[in-house]
């Protein structure tokens, strides 16, 4: 009896400390801090990448839910955070297009980009933003929301294709974060346990830096605009 209860007691020891090493790894792999941000990060990150300043990163909304939802995160409330983020990120973009109608094409596309996109738009209408929406990167999602808006697809109808289409995309991710949550953080810890922290703040940093980028760009082409309108308006004075 002793002997078998000394095994057991054994066995209690190591199952708890490979618990605690993995809770360490995992804990080592991204700081708590990245993880309790979770939703509102996802949120606030898929509203800024939606927006008229976009991220240097393309698909930085899929990488936190795959990150985030596989060190237990809930996926869907992931998902459904970046599908919010989207839309409101998204809405901001179609009234920056609506409001500054096709010139604003010129100032955020060069000339043979913008010549496709009108013509995807015009010829396919909302299902060129449905696309645009649901592929992966490296599809841009800026332009085609843009040119909804200067090309007249309603509000509704942007909204209505871009819920439906990140709601795809990012029920997806949300999907396999659930079933190979483990194994992604089991390659992760493999692979880049060395280099986390690197990468993590590299990311991070990125993401600032073209929040900053994308404020001042946004306030040039506000500014240059206004300038463009006051010298049209004194030439057609003079």
């Amino acid at each position: 009896m002793d002997s078998e209860h000394a095994t057991r007691v054994q066995t209690s020891v190591y199952y708890l400390a490979a618990q605690r090493a993995s809770s360490h790894a995992r804990q080592r792999l991204i700081p708590a801090w990245v993880i309790h941000f979770g939703i509102f990060g996802v949120f606030l990150v898929a509203l800024i990448d939606a927006s008229p300043i976009p991220l240097p990163i393309p698909g930085s909304t899929d990488i936190l839910i795959l990150i985030l939802g596989a060190h237990g995160e809930w996926p869907w409330l992931l998902a459904l955070a970046g599908v919010a983020g989207s839309l409101i990120g998204g809405y901001l973009t179609w009234a920056t297009g609506k409001k500054g109608g096709e010139a604003m094409l010129d100032r955020y596309m060069k000339p043979r980009l913008r010549r496709r996109i009108t013509g995807w738009i015009r010829g396919h209408g909302i299902r060129t933003v449905v696309i645009a929406a649901l592929l992966p990167p490296p599809i841009p999602l800026l332009p085609f929301l843009l040119g909804a808006g200067a090309l007249g697809i309603t509000r509704r109808q942007v909204l209505i294709a871009l819920g439906i289409a990140r709601s795809i995309r990012y029920g997806a991710e949300a999907a396999l974060a659930m079933i190979y949550g483990r194994a992604i953080l089991r390659w992760a810890h493999r692979y880049l346990a060395g280099w986390s922290d690197v990468i993590l703040y590299t990311f991070l940093g990125l993401i600032v830096a073209g929040i900053l980028f994308g404020f001042w760009k946004y306030k040039h082409d506000q500014h240059r605009s206004e300038t463009d309108s006051s010298h049209a308006g004194a030439h057609a004075t003079g």
